[in-house]
């Protein structure tokens, strides 16, 4: 049974991982109309496969968390170890692959630097786009053997707990090459996220020399951008701290509490990212106010039949 600081935890958990399946479900609904309506571009598939995996991590983390709290035996059962294994290392690679995607194409687009090499990089935009789907199914290759072997001493060890057969460091390096792709985009995301950063700064620094008695549209743009920037860095850093924090404080510790507050703070990216996508992007935010005025209408509409 849990506690009631446990079960306040999950509740919250739970209403933060069901608005997060909401978010992004939006996205992809507005980015499959404007599929129909309009050209397909790669910001629009950007957005459609990411929120397409953030659905998925979220359910896998959701329902992986549940099982782990409410039915152990199932956890330690084989068909869960398999399927949550092959789930999870399919997804994560891709969200944060698809993630990392959707970094490089606004730092190629948006950003201005004078290097050779940004301008390079900016004219091979597909190149590169390809070369990072080279790198995911690389991870994928190199993740399959880690899965295989882990499984391999779980169906060696059948009655007893497969983690006291792996010492602390073997066990860390196996979640280490498991999620190498996953650590690299990761790596790589951060770094396009800072650039961009820079990049949209030095160009406010200037903005400012220049135009000093009234504020400029693009300068508030550009501010808005970084604000957007800021907080993925902070939530995708919380989201990777979180899924560790879940994993060893189950592992090791057996401690619920711990457990819970990893899932919280592992979905927070998924859930809360989808949001600030959503106010950030024009379309997906004009999107969102004809959708929430038809709701609107709609309750009205209904309220009044039921009062006559």
């Amino acid at each position: 049974m849990l506690t009631i600081a446990e079960g306040i935890l999950l509740c919250f958990a739970t209403s933060g991982s069901v608005l997060g399946v909401l978010g992004n479900g939006f996205i992809l609904c507005a980015n499959c109309i404007n599929c129909v309506t309009q050209k397909f571009s790669t910001a629009g598939f950007i957005f459609t496969g990411l929120a397409i995996c953030r659905i998925c991590v979220i359910c896998i983390i959701m329902s992986d968390g549940y099982l782990k709290l409410f039915s152990p035996h199932m956890v330690a059962s084989d068909a869960h170890i398999i399927v949550i294994a092959y789930l999870w290392m399919i997804t994560n690679h891709t969200s944060t692959w698809f993630a990392t995607s959707l970094n490089l194409f606004y730092l190629l687009k948006i950003a201005n630097f004078s290097h050779y090499i940004f301008f390079c990089l900016k004219r091979r935009i597909n190149t590169i786009f390809i070369f990072l789907l080279g790198c995911l199914l690389i991870s994928w290759s190199v993740a399959f053997p880690q899965i295989v072997k882990m499984l391999h001493v779980k169906m060696q060890h059948r009655n007893t707990s497969w983690q006291l057969y792996l010492s602390k460091s073997e066990f860390i390096v196996n979640h280490i090459l498991l999620n190498l792709g996953a650590i690299f985009f990761f790596i790589v995301s951060i770094i396009t996220c800072f650039l961009l950063i820079i990049s949209l700064w030095k160009h406010n620094r200037k903005m400012q020399l220049y135009v000093s008695r009234f504020k400029s549209l693009k300068t508030e743009v550009h501010l808005k951008v970084m604000k957007v920037l800021i907080s993925f860095i902070i939530l995708f850093i919380l989201h990777f701290i979180g899924i560790f924090r879940e994993t060893f404080s189950f592992l090791e510790y057996k401690s619920k509490l711990l457990f819970i507050l990893g899932l919280i703070i592992s979905c927070l990216y998924p859930c809360c990212h989808s949001f600030i996508l959503i106010l950030a992007n024009s379309q997906l935010k004009q999107a969102s106010l004809k959708a929430l005025k038809q709701f609107i209408c709609h309750k009205k509409d209904t309220d009044v039949k039921v009062t006559w």
